[in-house]
Order: C-alpha cells, then structure tokens, then sequence
C-alpha cells in the first residue's frame, strides 16, 4: 500500500492486517479448527447483547440457510441473502435431473425462518436462489435487488413493482446502519464450459411454472458494510472479473465452491482482488435437497470439492480463517 495514500478503506485494511498478523503469530492452528466446529458461533440474536457504540441496535449475526443463502440480523433490521428454503427435490444429487420440476414454496419451512426481512438481495434468479424470494417479498414487504431478469421474473409473480430494484453493479447502496455495494459478477461454468439453464428475461414472462424457467439471468455478487462492523463480501456461484472486485478488501468473504475446474486459477484470482480476507466461509457445498439440519448432508463429490477449496484457500491466502458453517448458527465476525 503506497504510503500516500489515506482512504477509509486502507486504515481499515491497515488495522485489519495487523490484526490478522496477531491473530496468526499467536493461534496458527485456529484454521484447521475451523473445519469441524463452527467457530465464532454466538448466541441467538435474541439473547442479550451489549450494545453498540455504532447507530444500530444490538448484535450484528450472520446465519447460514444452505447453498448460498444468508440471513444477517443487524440489531432489528434482518437482510437476505440468496434465501432459499424450500429445497425441491429435482433428481440432481440422485443422478435423476428433471428440468421439468415444479417450482413449489415450502410455506411451512419458509414461514418458520423467515419473521421478517427489509431488503433481499438475490445473486442471480436460478431456483436455487431465487425460488421462495417472491413469497418471502409477498409475506414481508420486503425489498428486493437483483438484475434486470430479476425484476422481470417478480413482476411475473405479482410481487409489485415498487418492491423491485434492479442493479447492475457498481452502485452503493445506503441504509443507515449499513450499506450495499452491488457488484457485477460471472456465474459458474460446468465441464463443458457451459452452465445450466442461460438467458435473460427483457420483460415480464408468465408466471414460471418448472425450475427451467428460472435462467441464470446474468449474476451479481454483494458487499455489505455495517457501521462500526464487518465487510462481508457474498457471492452466489463460483466466478469471478476480478476487475470489478478491487477496493473492496472485505473482512470476512463468503465463497462459493467450485462446481469444476472450468474456471482458471479461481481461489488464487478470488483471493488477491478481495485482498486476502481475514475470514474466509465456503457456501455451496451442501446438498441443498435435503433439509436444513445438521450437520449438513454433503455428497461424496461435493465433500472434495469443499476440502480442495478449503486447501486452495490456505495456499493463496494463508492468513485467512477458513470458517465451515453450519445451517442456523449465528456467526459474528
């Protein structure tokens, strides 16, 4: 870091490296810890919790819901992550894919986690990430971000209109206690450079009836940054423009697992743009048509492909806490 240079966001990584330095001359084997306990777990959010010297109120917790999605409980205000509950069984981890599944809401499930939500933020609009988001905007009022293809598809639901946001990338969103930073981003590619169900939605479709319906839609990753709090850094699928990713320096990055080898150097090139972040928590890895209780149900395949990211991790960034989640636990970082 050039020593000219004075901006918010290098005092913060100033102080956040030292830290790390501290953190790792004194506790080197926390990492491998990390791999069978979920460390930082906190108490509920409804626990007491001493409060903030910041504006929000009470204790800032992120609880992990399976694939990529995430509910982050800043004091009383709740933001959703790619909030996927239902968990429909399309034959995928039987070897039995039916692109023709109906799309279909766990209401019970979705209602029992889902209380309340101000703002959604959803990756990209495949039904793993996007198939209960207009119930939960319905039911809660909630706000919800995502691309163009997003807007269109919740229009199709009849989730109104000035309920829907549309984001490109690049803009920086204000909420008070805490902010959104948009960032444009790439999905996974498969083994044959591919990935699943492509396109976009330029205008309201009919009501999605499979998960076929349910394109990619183009895919953007997230930064929310808390007053006197965490950057943390989500993202829904497994690639990355690493242009679009410099200055963020989170402190805490969650990562999506590898799906193939498609994608170059991905952990190295992921690990440099986000400039080797303190936590590093790896998401979809799970079998997310199984439910959500622990421990996670983990397929054979994904198991290595979860252990390869998790030694990518430590080889590119070494400094970096490798944090294993577990569904519903409350972390704060």
């Amino acid at each position: 870091m050039p020593e000219n240079r004075t901006s918010g966001i290098d005092r913060r990584r100033l102080l956040r490296d030292a830290a790390v330095g501290t953190a790792a001359v004194s506790a080197g084997g926390l990492a491998a810890a990390a791999l069978t306990t979920p460390a930082q777990a906190a108490p509920p959010a409804t626990a007491p919790v001493a409060a903030s010297t910041g504006r929000r109120r009470g204790a800032v917790s992120f609880r992990w819901w399976g694939t990529s999605g995430w509910r982050i409980d800043i004091g009383d205000r709740t933001v959703l992550v790619d909030p996927y509950l239902s968990r429909l069984d399309t034959g995928l981890f039987r070897g039995a894919f039916d692109p023709a599944t109906p799309l279909e809401v766990d209401t019970a499930v979705v209602d029992r986690h889902v209380d309340r939500a101000e703002n959604v933020l959803v990756t990209h609009t495949h039904w793993d990430h996007y198939n209960d988001v207009p119930h939960i905007a319905g039911r809660t009022g909630a706000r919800v971000f995502g691309t163009l293809t997003a807007y269109h598809l919740g229009l199709a639901y009849g989730v109104p209109a000035g309920q829907l946001s549309p984001v490109k990338g690049g803009e920086v969103l204000d909420f008070g206690d805490y902010t959104v930073e948009v960032v444009s981003s790439l999905h996974s590619r498969n083994g044959a450079y591919s990935l699943a169900f492509p396109g976009v939605r330029v205008s309201p479709p009919p009501k999605p009836a499979t998960i076929a319906d349910l394109p990619e839609g183009d895919t953007l990753a997230y930064q929310i940054r808390v007053a006197d709090g965490p950057a943390v850094f989500f993202m829904g699928a497994s690639d990355l423009n690493e242009r679009h990713l410099a200055g963020l320096a989170p402190d805490v990055a969650m990562v999506a697992s590898a799906a193939t080898s498609s994608t170059a150097d991905y952990v190295p090139r992921l690990m440099a743009a986000l400039d080797y972040p303190k936590v590093v928590v790896p998401v979809h890895w799970d079998n997310f048509e199984t439910p959500l209780t622990n421990p996670p149900t983990v397929a054979p395949s994904d198991r290595k492909r979860l252990d390869d990211l998790i030694a990518a991790v430590r080889k590119a960034s070494p400094r970096s806490r490798v944090v294993v989640p577990e569904y519903h636990t409350a972390y704060h970082f």
